[in-house]
């Protein structure tokens, strides 16, 4: 096997030419198609972290405003259950001032009822003295008769009342 310098000399120089070809018209061209490409790829790296992350901070802030409804349903339950205790006090103190009332106005008017019933009374009285009197000078009677008369009369309106 021969090594001529020649030919080592011819192909090395077609190499260069064909290095340097390659070099300006086609990795040049590659290699700023590949550059582009991972600037690409970076961009949607860092697009994808960032949406990452805003999806992160969006299930926070929903996690927060759960947190929040849930807090409010918890105070208006308590509300309504406060404002219902009260009612039904309300109604309560109502129902025991309309039962006094009733019970004011019940004495009220039995005191009334009594004192038509002793007006009453004082008027029989009155009429049944005068019976009394006028059956007294009618039949002359003594004083003692007279006496217990009145006595008995006084004794029959203190059972009465």
């Amino acid at each position: 096997m021969n090594f001529l310098w020649e030919n080592f000399v011819i192909q090395l120089i077609a190499f260069l030419i064909l290095f340097l070809l390659l070099q300006r018209y086609a990795f040049k061209p590659l290699f700023g198609i590949m550059e582009k490409r991972r600037q690409m790829v970076q961009e949607q790296m860092e697009t994808a972290q960032k949406n990452r992350s805003e999806a992160d901070q969006y299930i926070e802030e929903q996690k927060q405003a759960l947190q929040q409804a849930r807090k409010e349903a918890y105070d208006i339950i308590e509300l309504a259950k406060s404002t219902g205790s009260k009612q039904a006090d309300d109604i309560v103190v109502a129902a025991r001032n309309e039962a006094d009332r009733l019970k004011n106005e019940a004495v009220r008017e039995i005191e009334s009822e009594k004192n038509k019933a002793v007006a009453s009374l004082k008027a029989e009285v009155s009429g049944l003295s005068v019976q009394i009197a006028s059956k007294i000078i009618e039949k002359q009677v003594d004083e003692k008769a007279n006496s217990e008369i009145v006595n008995k009369y006084l004794e029959d309106v203190g059972t009465k009342s």
